[in-house]
């Protein structure tokens, strides 16, 4: 037997231990552990102990950009800053539709941009922003669609990507220049959805919008909502000013000093080990996520099915390539959730690089097709918490249902990207 075979082989085990293990209702984490596992055996190297703990370790940098990302934002939101930012521009721009879709746009992608996961942008301003929506007019299904499209587009957003930090590292590339290739299609396409979806509705009813609400404390001002932010990215120009000069202080810290700032702020009195544990409890499947997905990869390097998958990547026509994002994208994020970035990615961004494309704008318009699968089976997490918090009656196939023209839209931009992203290099340069 060759070795393509026995590792085609291989390949095929990990899949039907991965499909065997979800069928029994076992969490995706689990399941990617387990295919990990399994290819590991049948690939002979036993149980690969030193691969699992390396491969458990790969993501750890990215985790914990997320836990401090997050655990910023859920301070801003205890501490009633998230409410009054709400409450605020409601009731200022509440007879300016357009005004106040452009803010609303604004205020669900900050959470995912900072922190890389689509589920917080749901969490911290879904359910407030659904409640906006609905005494607009807007049926709960069409609001449930704007809120997971407008996730997804946070999640791709920067300065946190992680399909493109995922892929980055994968191919030992520094995640510089990213910026402005992800904002603007994200702002774009994010602005468009909302004004598709949402134009169609009546004026907003003030009063009852703000008696569903949370209030805000008294002695909540801006000041104490813009400063947390204003030192974040104090530290990110800082850095890129003086990048000499000063100590590399990381996203974490970055994170963590606007946290800091956030409780120290606070009107009312926080309880930051609470909020910390809520914090850990609610990126624990995220965590979960990237630490399988670590192992997977290691083991799926170690018996050579990266290798196979990139071979075979590399080895098809351009135009198929092109035309099969669109499908393979969303579906492997599906299925691997964040794992795709690594096994499809890395391999793709190669391709792209080989034939003289912008390696940098073509993972940048990958980035924004890759959260579509958040809202497909066997996983569909993003788009089921999206169905859940929003309070919709309704099936998940209506929301899906309103889904697909931004899905079209998205899947076009991305793939226009991709093929003209050498056209679109200036945009690294800016």
């Amino acid at each position: 037997m060759s070795m393509f075979q026995s590792t085609q082989i291989i390949l095929a085990v990990m899949v039907v231990t991965y499909v065997v293990i979800r069928l029994l209702k076992v969490s995706t984490e689990l399941a990617l552990f387990f295919a990990a596992l399994a290819g590991a055996l049948a690939g002979g190297a036993g149980i690969p102990t030193r691969h699992i703990v390396e491969g458990a370790f790969t993501y750890l940098d990215i985790i914990l950009i997320f836990v401090t990302a997050t655990l910023f934002m859920n301070l801003l939101k205890e501490s009633g800053g998230v409410a009054f930012v709400i409450r605020g521009i409601l009731s200022r721009f509440h007879r300016h539709r357009s005004v106040l879709f452009v803010l609303i746009t604004l205020l669900l992608l900050i959470p995912g941009a900072l922190t890389g996961a689509g589920s917080v942008t749901v969490l911290i301003t879904g359910g407030m922003i659904a409640v906006v929506l609905h005494y607009m007019g807007i049926a709960r299904p069409r609001a449930a669609a704007i809120i997971f499209i407008l996730a997804g587009l946070s999640a791709a957003a920067p300065p946190v990507s992680l399909w493109a930090m995922l892929t980055a590292a994968g191919v030992n590339m520094p995640y510089v220049g990213f910026f402005l290739p992800l904002l603007i299609p994200c702002v774009v396409l994010a602005l468009l959805t909302i004004f598709i979806l949402g134009w169609k509705g009546r004026p907003v009813d003030l009063e009852k919008a703000l008696a569903e609400l949370p209030d805000a404390p008294a002695k909540m001002n801006w000041l104490k909502v813009i400063l947390p932010f204003l030192v974040f990215f104090a530290f990110v120009l800082a850095g890129r000013i003086w990048p000499h000069s000063l100590p590399i202080i990381g996203l974490p810290m970055m994170f963590v000093a606007a946290a800091a700032v956030t409780f120290l702020l606070s009107p009312v009195k926080l309880d930051f080990l609470k909020v910390s544990r809520e914090t850990i409890h609610q990126l624990l499947p995220l965590i979960g996520t990237l630490t399988c997905v670590g192992i997977l990869v290691q083991v799926m390097t170690l018996t050579g099915v990266r290798g196979l998958i990139a071979v075979t990547i590399v080895t098809l026509p351009l135009t198929v390539v092109f035309l099969s994002l669109s499908v393979v994208l969303p579906v492997s994020e599906a299925v691997l959730m964040w794992g795709a970035a690594p096994v499809l990615g890395v391999p793709l961004v190669l391709l792209f690089n080989t034939i003289g494309l912008n390696p940098i704008v073509a993972l940048a318009g990958m980035s924004v097709i890759w959260p579509l699968g958040d809202a497909l089976p066997p996983t569909a997490i993003i788009g089921r918490l999206t169905k859940d918090t929003v309070g919709m009656e309704e099936s998940y196939g209506r929301m899906l249902a309103y889904c697909l023209v931004p899905a079209v839209l998205i899947i076009v931009t991305g793939t226009l990207m991709v093929v003209f992203s050498k056209e679109l290099s200036f945009l690294t340069l800016l």
